[in-house]
């Protein structure tokens, strides 16, 4: 018998980001990233495992915002376009690097790599939900929801309207590209305050995730701390805690796997290298950014960077595989000496570190899983598969929790951000009344009154606040921000006024099309 369970938990987001206006959008290459170098390789390894019958279980959140740029045919095309591109860079550089042939084998590699992923998405049609879907059938993946637009829900505590709208239109969402209702949610940011169960138990959800303080400071304190899951004492939903030990260990870039010297470097890449002239085909508006082809590995502290070794990086994912069950099964090990049930270790990342941000992650999640599948101390599972086997659970009300820096709001409020939370309110308040007082209104201003709703949500994005916090794209996130509210104005305004721009709607409409059958009315 098995002495302990593993939960490995994918948490894959991007905000919306869609550009129909632009021919070229920088922000879109967020998108396409990650199609490239997480998303598909993580749909061709899980294939490989079926395929090739190895066991393993896999809990995989995809947010609506993702889904739906995933379904979009003007991003499906532009993405395809952007593969393509893609190839031809890897060519050329085949070309570039003949007589540099540390270089020159790599640039081997890129075009091999592109040309799997291109002829993996051509493979799915260009539709990657149906890829996931198809992996959620075999029942080796749980697929689970997160919120509408990963609005922060702790700082909607006092817009229970608002913050249950987030997560019924999420679930409505899933199960019109699902099927079916997913039993979990991935809490954007693992954001939790004490009420907001009650709100996934009305919405029969059955279990959440939440970060270790949220269940070491839960009342009353749980006598298997982060091991064992909590029932919420009055709605029963089930609360599951982060590991810290096993996350830091893969996230950290300065004590984790990721920053081994022998990994790729993200940081250099030849889109900021090489002649603009040769390279301005394949840039977003001719401006520098990353391509995704970089020679260099991360090499030592205050080092120059060295060429990348392909050969090198795969033995140490391989090592570090070894290494993340070897720290497991000492850890259940010493669990289970004092703990009356097989203890759970809960390991939730961002889906998009295992490849774009540490790019060898995909194999050393393809090592990990599949010595797993022979491992005779930890067995894998899903957070529901484990609820099927343990249902007396201990009655536990966790803290309000984030898995932000500083463990609470911090992230999400704070001298950066702050500003846009008195917006925010207003015009949810405001949308709210508009609401209630058009029981029936006509299809013009149903139309109105729905698109003024997706504009509220698209503001509520947690994505903005967080870039605005750590300085990256500060100026797009101000700018989504207060033209999403913008928007919303201009369309509550026009209802009052009884002089509804149609034309500007359609457009509107167009632009900001996610949660096509949205119903203003959920928020009465």
């Amino acid at each position: 018998m098995k002495r302990g369970y593993l939960a490995l938990i994918l948490h894959a987001h991007l905000p919306f980001v869609r550009h129909p206006e632009k021919i070229d959008s920088l922000e879109e290459r967020w998108l396409f990233e990650a199609i490239t170098e997480s998303y598909i390789p993580l749909i061709r390894i899980l294939n490989k495992l079926i395929d090739q019958k190895i066991e393993f279980k896999l809990t995989l959140s995809l947010s609506p915002p993702l889904i739906s740029m995933l379904r979009d045919p003007l991003l499906q095309q532009r993405y395809l376009y952007h593969i393509n591109n893609l190839r031809e860079l890897a060519q050329m550089e085949i070309k570039r690097t003949n007589e540099l042939p540390e270089y020159h084998s790599l640039a081997h590699m890129y075009h091999d790599f592109f040309n799997e992923i291109h002829k993996t998405y051509l493979f799915y049609n260009r539709d990657l939900i149906s890829a996931f879907k198809k992996l959620g059938k075999s029942g080796k993946l749980e697929i689970i929801t997160s919120a509408a637009t990963h609005g922060y829900l702790p700082l909607m505590v006092n817009q229970h309207k608002i913050a249950k709208a987030q997560i019924q239109i999420a679930l409505d969402f899933f199960e019109e590209h699902f099927g079916y209702r997913p039993e979990g949610i991935w809490l954007p940011e693992c954001g939790y305050y004490p009420g907001l169960d009650h709100i996934l138990q009305e919405l029969k959800i059955k279990y959440f995730i939440v970060d270790t303080h949220g269940i070491l400071f839960a009342t009353p304190r749980p006598r298997y701390a982060i091991y064992a899951p909590v029932t919420c004492p009055e709605s029963g939903v089930v609360a599951f805690g982060r590991d810290l030990e096993s996350s830091k260990e893969v996230w950290s870039a300065r004590e984790g796997y990721p920053g081994d010297f022998d990994y790729r470097e993200f940081y250099r890449d030849i889109g900021y290298e090489l002649d603009l002239d040769y390279l301005k085909k394949f840039l977003p508006c001719k401006v520098r950014t990353d391509t995704g082809i970089k020679y260099w590995r991360i090499s030592g502290k205050n080092e120059p960077k060295q060429p990348y070794i392909p050969k090198w990086a795969r033995e140490k994912a391989l090592i570090h595989a070894d290494n993340f069950i070897f720290n497991r099964e000492r850890q259940i090990e010493r669990l289970s000496l004092n703990m009356d049930r097989p203890p759970i270790i809960v390991s939730p990342y961002d889906a998009e570190l295992f490849g774009h941000w540490w790019f060898e992650g995909p194999q050393w999640l393809d090592f990990l899983l599949r010595k797993l599948a022979k491992n005779n101390t930890i067995k894998l599972t899903t957070p529901r598969d484990y609820l099927q086997s343990f249902s007396n659970l201990q009655p536990s009300l966790p803290s309000m929790s984030s898995w932000g820096q500083g463990g609470y709001n911090q992230v999400w409020l704070n001298e950066n951000n702050s500003w846009i939370y008195e917006h925010l309110y207003k015009a949810a308040r405001k949308l709210i009344k508009f609401a209630n007082r058009e029981p029936n209104p006509s299809p013009l201003k149903r139309s109105a009154l729905n698109q003024a709703l997706r504009e509220l949500l698209l503001a509520q994005s947690s994505d903005w606040a967080f870039i605005m916090k750590t300085g990256t794209t500060v100026e797009y996130a101000r700018f989504r921000t207060l033209k999403h509210l913008s928007n919303l104005e201009k369309l509550l305004r026009e209802i009052e006024e009884q002089k509804i721009d149609d034309a500007w709607l359609a457009r509107l409409e167009q632009q900001n099309n996610i949660f096509p059958c949205l119903d203003y009315k959920i928020i009465i």
